[in-house]
This record gives C-alpha cells, sequence and structure tokens, in this order.
C-alpha cells in the first residue's frame, strides 16, 4: 500500500507541471473561444457568444479562409519539396552512398539555427539593395537582379518556402537515414543481381520498405507546417498584404494586435482540427502493430 502512494506521489508534480502548462491554458482558451474576449474593453472576457467566433469566421472573414488557403498551399508545397529533399540526401548519405562526408558536413548548419534566425537570415539575403542573392544574380543572372523578392506576392511565397525548406532538410535527412539503415541489404543485392537497375532497386525494393518511416516523415513535417510562425513573421510579417500570412500569423495578429482574444481562440481551436486528424495517423504508424 505504502508503494502505492510513492509512485503516485513521485508523479504528482510531473502531472501538475502538464495541467498548469498545458492542460489549462487549453481549457481556458476553449471558454474564450465562446465569447467576445475583446482586450480593447473593460471587464474581460465580456459576454458569452456562443458559436458566433466560429461562424464569424466561416462566413464573414475573407481573410481567414485567405489564411487557410496559404496555410494549406504552404504546408503541401514545403511537405512535398522538404521530402524529396530529404529522400535524396539520404540516398546519398546511406552506408555506401556517395558524397557522404561532404553533404554531412552542410547538414549540420540549418540543423543549428532557429525557425526566427532562419526567417532573419533569409530577409537579409534576399534585401534588393544588399542581399547575397542580389549580389549572385548580379554577376550569374543580372535580369533577376534588383528584384524586390519580399514586395512580389509570389516571389514572397517562394522565398518563405525556400526558407523552410531549407530549415527542415537536416532533420528529415537524419530520420530518413535510419529508416534506409532498417532495409535489408540482401533484398537489394539480390534484385542488383537479378539485373535490376538503380531505379528499379529503388522504386520495387527500398521505397516500399521505407514507406512507414516515409510516412511519419510526411505527417510530422505537416503538423511543423501547419503551425508555421517563426519564419513567416520575422521574414515577412505576413505580407505583402496577406500573401503569405498563414492562420498561426492570422492568430496572432488578431488576437495581440487587434485585441480579439475570443476570435483567435476560435480560429486556433479550428486549426487543431487537422492538427488531431494528422496525430491520430502519426501515432497509427509510430504505434502500429508488427
Amino acid at each position: 500500500m505504502r508503494d502505492n502512494t510513492l509512485k503516485y506521489l513521485l508523479v504528482f508534480p510531473a502531472v501538475m507541471v502538464v495541467f498548469a502548462t498545458a492542460v489549462w491554458p487549453l481549457a481556458e482558451s476553449l471558454r474564450l473561444s465562446f465569447t467576445e474576449g475583446r482586450m480593447n474593453k473593460p471587464d474581460f472576457p465580456q459576454g458569452y457568444l456562443g458559436f458566433e467566433n466560429y461562424t464569424w469566421a466561416f462566413l464573414y472573414e475573407p481573410p481567414f479562409w485567405n489564411s487557410v488557403w496559404v496555410t494549406g498551399l504552404y504546408t503541401v508545397v514545403t511537405v512535398t519539396l522538404t521530402t524529396l529533399f530529404a529522400l535524396g540526401l539520404a540516398m546519398l548519405l546511406a552506408p555506401g552512398g556517395k558524397l557522404r562526408s561532404g553533404v554531412q558536413t552542410l547538414l549540420i548548419l540549418p540543423f543549428a539555427m532557429s525557425p526566427a534566425l532562419i526567417g532573419v537570415s533569409f530577409r537579409f539575403m534576399f534585401n534588393p539593395e544588399f542581399g547575397l542573392f542580389d549580389a549572385f544574380f548580379g554577376v550569374v543572372f543580372p535580369p533577376l537582379a534588383d528584384v524586390s523578392w519580399l514586395a512580389d506576392p509570389d516571389l514572397a511565397f517562394a522565398v518563405v518556402v525556400m526558407a523552410d525548406v531549407w530549415g527542415w532538410i537536416p532533420f528529415l535527412t537524419l530520420v530518413l537515414i535510419g529508416g534506409l539503415a532498417s532495409v535489408p541489404q540482401d533484398t537489394m543485392e539480390a534484385a542488383q543481381v537479378d539485373g535490376a537497375s538503380g531505379w528499379r532497386v529503388f522504386k520495387d525494393v527500398t521505397l516500399p520498405q521505407l514507406m512507414p518511416v516515409l510516412a511519419v516523415v510526411i505527417i510530422l513535417k505537416a503538423i511543423f507546417s501547419l503551425k508555421t510562425f517563426d519564419q513567416v513573421f520575422m521574414l515577412t510579417n505576413g505580407g505583402p498584404g496577406t500573401a503569405t500570412q498563414t492562420l498561426s500569423h492570422y492568430i496572432y495578429t488578431n488576437g495581440l494586435r487587434y485585441g480579439q482574444i475570443g476570435y483567435s481562440a476560435a480560429v486556433a481551436w479550428l486549426m487543431v482540427i487537422p492538427m488531431i486528424i494528422l496525430t491520430y495517423f502519426y501515432a497509427k504508424f509510430v504505434f502500429r502493430k508488427e
């Protein structure tokens, strides 16, 4: 009996920390999402509104749907590009792969930088007056020199995607290297002995056995892309206009800039829905029964 009490006492501090930092803030944000919750009015939070904040976002708020579109497109593009580049690098860095030492050294650089720092770095590199890329294009391809990359909606979106892909490639590459290490070498060697080309070995032998790891990588990257904020805030601040405004930045703008805490909490909970779906599939792949 004493042992049972002791184990609960040992776990209790950790449970309280989780409750204070996760459970209570989530419950409070859910409560605020049903209120007016304006910071520029007295008696915060004001008045119970029911589902009015949610219906307002769906029916009367075009910027909300713009941020949904930007976030969805951003997620699809970054997940696709990052996964493809990471898979290619993982093949190079796999045991026996070419350029192993050189590429492995380059992977350390973006992996050691925070997303906010990556955003600041790319903002300066794409500066049309003294940026690194402006100087590079001035020598290699002059028509692209003096281009205001972050002032054009399409180019700004491309720069944000580029920064995210560059920052995430190292992590996904390392995960895929681990997945490639689990692929039986004798199966690949048998296919090569039978005369299969390198592409056929990859498509018919390596890729099918790598699919569980690849699925986890894609889902995990999609979750992080959906909630991205740091790089967008530091690189473009959602601009020009709302061309790069993701859902996280939209929530920040309405909540902390305009003081609409209740409405921002409602939008944040709407963003939880795809997160829950992706988390379900992530858990299904990670904890699947063999």
